[in-house]
């Protein structure tokens, strides 16, 4: 086990790989804005 292991959190960022033990990071998240929202944002 080390950085040659591709199951281990160090080996992953040695290889730079991803997986279940070092999922990807997402860069921002987007909430979906409903029609309500919409309507109340064009109202002001």
């Amino acid at each position: 086990m080390g950085k040659g292991d591709k199951k281990t959190k160090r080996g992953k960022i040695a290889l730079g790989t991803s997986g279940r033990l070092r999922p990807k990071r997402k860069k921002f998240k987007l909430k979906p804005t409903t029609m309500a929202q919409q309507d109340k944002n064009e109202l002001q």
